[in-house]
């Protein structure tokens, strides 16, 4: 099955194309009221630790490690896309962020671990064996 797993600025006007808009970002965006986002969720367990953020932001990190690290604490904690799963299976998924650049936030990496999780769980559901036909007499 195909998922459509957008991203986009929580500073951008919410559009009814976003379909579920949830923001994934540690941090509430600055300047911004609640009621005016037009947020389904605010689902933080799925954004990078406040450590490794902050390692980020102070340019600690590469990009490459950033990425590394990141996939790394999602593939620790696999329930934390549950969430965002089921919402990519009811239709297009529009993950929010307050970051000047959703490309090269952690908004890609985390439609990757997204759309990996999907997959897996999609090839373990077709693979099920079902109970063996059965013959009456």
């Amino acid at each position: 099955m195909a998922y459509d797993i957008r991203f986009k600025r929580i500073y951008q006007d919410a559009s009814p194309a976003d379909g579920a808009r949830v923001l994934v970002d540690r941090l509430w965006p600055r300047g911004k009221q609640k009621d005016e986002l037009a947020l389904d969720d605010w689902y933080k367990e799925a954004s990078p630790s406040t450590g490794l953020r902050q390692c980020w932001h102070r340019g600690e990190l590469t990009e490459a490690a950033f990425g590394h690290a990141y996939r790394h604490q999602l593939d620790q904690a696999p329930d934390c896309l549950l969430p965002l799963m089921r919402a990519a299976r009811q239709g297009r998924l529009t993950l929010l962020t307050a970051s000047k650049k959703p490309d090269q936030s952690h908004l890609p990496i985390l439609r990757r671990a997204l759309l990996d999780a999907l997959r897996t769980e999609d090839a373990a559901d077709r693979d099920e064996s079902t109970s063996p036909t059965c013959y009456g007499s």
